[in-house]
């Protein structure tokens, strides 16, 4: 005969158990923002007694959520994490469809949803309007972070350190106005964080101008949602695509659970 589970009774004990998920929380998020650190680097990272760290990790090893590779002991994230990841994507990508499709037909422009996949941008989802110009790229695609106004809307909810881990110093130059050096785009990221609004003019591709913003999603999904626009559009109409895209963002936050406007300046602050 199956038996039904007790509330607790121990409010110390399940403010341990509370802590532990939060404290395993943390660690997952140091691991993929780093792509990657040893236990030292981690337990330094978190701020948490190595031993603590081991413990956790080591739990998370058992599940299939973490890896340890050899040699050097470097901890990333293990392949459990890609189904849950793959449920979390198709789920959210269902969640947000409605909020993009208000938010193409309001501004009347294409209208994408992405995801940093490592040192690139990655779509997940795309809502495209019928105009003679228009931008398009396509669901599945990659693009790179430090050129694209969804990439480094991804860029600044990461801390500095994350950054300069990901990124080389010199980067790859698409077009004359494409930010050439970690340097100057650690510098525009910090005005991302302020504004929590990023802008591609033309740093991709001549002729395409973007702006965007990230929002944060259960298990840590960080996305963002930008509105790419041919720039012969987007000249003169930059504050109408910024306050569409910002009133979207709050009201997916409102309705849609677990979802909240991501606030880059405080977790970079906290990293």
């Amino acid at each position: 005969m199956a038996t039904e589970s007790k509330p607790s009774t121990n409010p110390q004990r399940d403010l341990g158990q509370v802590q532990v998920i939060s404290r395993a929380a943390r660690i997952l998020r140091a691991i993929r923002d780093a792509d990657g650190l040893n236990l030292a680097q981690l337990a330094s990272k978190v701020r948490l007694p190595r031993t603590t760290v081991y413990r956790i990790v080591s739990t998370l090893e058992a599940e299939g959520l973490l890896t340890t590779v050899d040699p050097g002991g470097q901890i990333e994230l293990g392949v459990e994490l890609i189904s849950l990841g793959g449920a979390v994507r198709h789920d959210l990508r269902r969640e947000l469809r409605p909020f993009l499709e208000e938010l193409s037909l309001k501004v009347d422009e294409t209208v994408d949803l992405s995801i940093r996949d490592k040192d690139h941008i990655l779509f997940l989802d795309q809502v495209t309007r019928l105009q003679r110009l228009r931008a398009v790229s396509g669901i599945g695609m990659t693009f790179p972070l430090h050129c694209t106004a969804n990439g480094k809307a991804l860029l600044a909810t990461l801390s500095t350190e994350a950054v300069m881990q990901l990124l080389p110093e010199d980067l790859p130059a698409f077009t004359p106005t494409t930010i050439r050096t970690r340097t100057q785009l650690i510098e525009e990221l910090a005005t991302i964080r302020l504004a929590g609004v990023a802008y591609d003019r033309e740093e991709h591709s001549l002729g395409i101008s973007a702006v965007a913003a990230a929002i944060e999603a259960p298990l840590s999904t960080t996305l963002a949602i930008s509105i790419p626009v041919p720039t012969v559009r987007f000249h003169g109409q930059e504050e109408r695509f910024v306050s569409g895209l910002l009133q979207t963002c709050d009201v997916i936050t409102l309705r849609t659970p677990g979802v909240r406007r991501y606030q880059p300046l405080a977790t970079a602050a906290q990293g």
